[in-house]
């Protein structure tokens, strides 16, 4: 059980007791929540519980608090329980309890961390899923990296997680790539066809229609247009999905699974799908086109879902999409991670979800605000326009998929952010990627020091680890657990980067003050106690680095 299970037993047992002896009056449940408080001054753990019952109790909160903290249980876990302020109540765990965590944190290895709080929860999360008409532009990797860390994060607190890019292959942004195919693939066979007034001008499509030009021999050029177009659907399909594949793996983003749009229609779902609204009443007709009848909703407009042309909206392949994720393959929650351009979309889903009998609390949509870039203190304006294409792969190349990750992360998506490519490329301690990795390595560097001079650490006596900042270590890498299942309850993958800064911080602070291997054989026994340590804190340096999707160097 982890600590902070443990000690919400304990205060739930104090209260009761508190009750039972008449000192607190009878009041409803409330919530117990322990947490760790910002100043360590302030006790190991803190909760507010007294504050949240005086209403109910009639009481003022510091006393209530005193009742609590007189009847808390004797325990060889806390050293000490105190009232605090306007009515916390801090709890100061004995520092066997930490000294005993090193050895914990060593038996469950690469597995620290692992909670099972979201166990038995079947999460999706959906995340880039832009059109496959090229690469993927630097403006997706924010939502990228998000989605593929929340997953892992998930993943961690022990939930049933599939990561999902949808491939819109089945619109018009697809008809309007493989138009533009078509004229480069004519004009790689020397004909003179000019590009269509809406097509994808980029020079990756030039290149993609030479080459299918050159692998068919040119046995599309004869064809009817229409024919050919159609003909080359597939194969510019096939290269865009691999230049994405390729630019999501440089980022360490692999998916589940791909999930193709037109799948929605050649199944026959989108149909059933819009029977099953039309026969609740959601679909109107109105003006040659059919609508959803979002306004019964409460929503301040319908939304057209098949236009008077007979083809689709993305809205309607996207109410299908969903339905599919709910009622076909079950899941529990569905995690969509869009761009802030899709604000006006959020609603509307949560209106189609309801319309199909889907709780809407089980959609949960995440929007990642823009990103701008600066380097040398200057913005930098990327676009898609007129040939320019900033890509990933550019980004990754530049700054590597590791900066790019952890700053991504570093903010919460609904923050707007700027991102710095001098900062990213800087190899110094002003760069937290560099300080958080170069952490890790320094704590390699001393294990293989010691196993180089044959030291055996395995017999260490972690109670020799009295110091300070010894202690203060321990408090920071054991809070790992509690920090993913904090994380996951929130939807917050930047409280990672957050803590494995604050861990690399401890770590400096510890090396500065501790020796871990002396070369006086009278301090050995205290060296293999900071060996053990050592170990811990490479494991959750390791773990942190995982959960970001970073490496973890052993040298740098």
């Amino acid at each position: 059980m982890r600590i902070t299970a443990q000690l919400r037993e304990a205060v739930t047992e104090a209260l009761s007791a508190a009750q039972a002896g008449g000192v607190l009056p009878a009041a409803g449940a409330s919530e117990i929540a322990i947490e760790q408080p910002r100043d360590q001054g302030h006790g190991d753990f803190a909760t507010n519980l007294p504050l949240r019952l005086a209403r109910a109790m009639k009481m003022a909160p510091p006393a209530i608090a005193a009742a609590i903290v007189e009847a808390f249980p004797a325990s060889a876990v806390v050293e000490k329980v105190e009232v605090a302020g306007p009515g916390f109540i801090n709890i100061t765990l004995a520092d066997r309890w930490f000294q005993d965590q090193v050895e914990a944190i060593r038996a469950a290895g690469e597995e620290f961390g692992d909670t099972d709080s979201k166990s038995g929860e079947k999460i999706q999360i959906e995340f880039v899923s832009v059109n496959p008409t090229g690469p993927l532009h630097v403006g997706h990797a924010r939502g990228a990296v998000i989605g593929s860390g929340l997953a892992n994060l998930l993943d961690a607190a022990g939930a049933d997680v599939t990561r999902e890019y949808y491939v819109n292959d089945a619109g018009n942004q697809m008809r309007v790539y493989t138009e533009t195919l078509y004229a480069r693939y004519m004009q790689a066979a020397g004909r003179d066809v000019p590009l269509p007034e809406t097509s994808y001008p980029g020079e990756y499509v030039a290149e993609q229609a030479v080459e299918i030009f050159e692998n068919d021999g040119g046995a599309l050029v004869d064809l009817p247009t229409e024919e050919a177009i159609t003909a080359l659907y597939k194969p510019g399909l096939e290269r865009n999905l691999a230049l994405i594949k390729e630019d999501l793996k440089d980022l360490n983003i692999v998916y589940d699974v791909w999930f193709s749009e037109q799948s929605l229609f050649d199944t026959g779902r989108f149909d059933t799908t819009m029977k099953e609204l039309e026969e609740h009443g959601f679909i109107v007709d109105r003006d040659g086109a059919r609508w959803f009848a979002s306004t019964q909703l409460g929503e301040d407009k319908d939304n057209v879902v098949i236009r008077s042309s007979g083809g689709h909206t993305y809205f309607a392949s996207d109410i299908v999409y969903h339905a599919e994720k709910f009622k076909e393959r079950n899941f529990d929650r569905v995690i969509d991670v869009w761009g802030a351009d899709h604000h006006g979309h959020v609603a509307r889903m949560k209106a189609a979800a309801t319309a199909l009998g889907i709780d809407p609390e089980k959609l949960i949509i995440i929007l990642n605000q823009l990103v701008s870039f600066k380097e040398d203190g200057e913005s930098l304006r990327f676009s898609k326009r007129k040939n320019v294409i900033v890509t990933v792969r550019d980004l990754v190349e530049d700054v590597g998929s590791d900066a790019v990750r952890y700053t991504f992360l570093s903010r919460g998506a609904e923050s707007q952010m700027e991102f710095d490519l001098n900062l990213a490329r800087k190899q110094s301690s002003d760069n937290p990627v560099y300080y958080i990795q170069y952490a890790h390595a320094r704590l390699s560097g001393i294990l293989r020091n010691a196993n180089k001079q044959k030291i055996d650490w395995s017999d260490g006596d972690v109670g020799l680890l009295t110091h300070d900042l010894e202690i203060a270590l321990i408090r920071q890498i054991t809070a790992l657990p509690d920090v993913v299942d904090r994380a996951a309850d929130r939807l917050e993958p930047q409280q990672i980067p957050h803590y494995a800064t604050e861990v690399a911080r401890a770590l400096q602070r510890f090396y500065d003050a501790c020796l871990v291997i002396s070369e006086n054989e009278d301090d050995l026994p205290v060296s293999k106690a900071r060996l053990k340590l050592v170990e811990a804190a490479r494991i959750v340096t390791a773990r942190c680095l995982g959960l970001m999707g970073m490496n973890a160097p052993e040298r740098m």
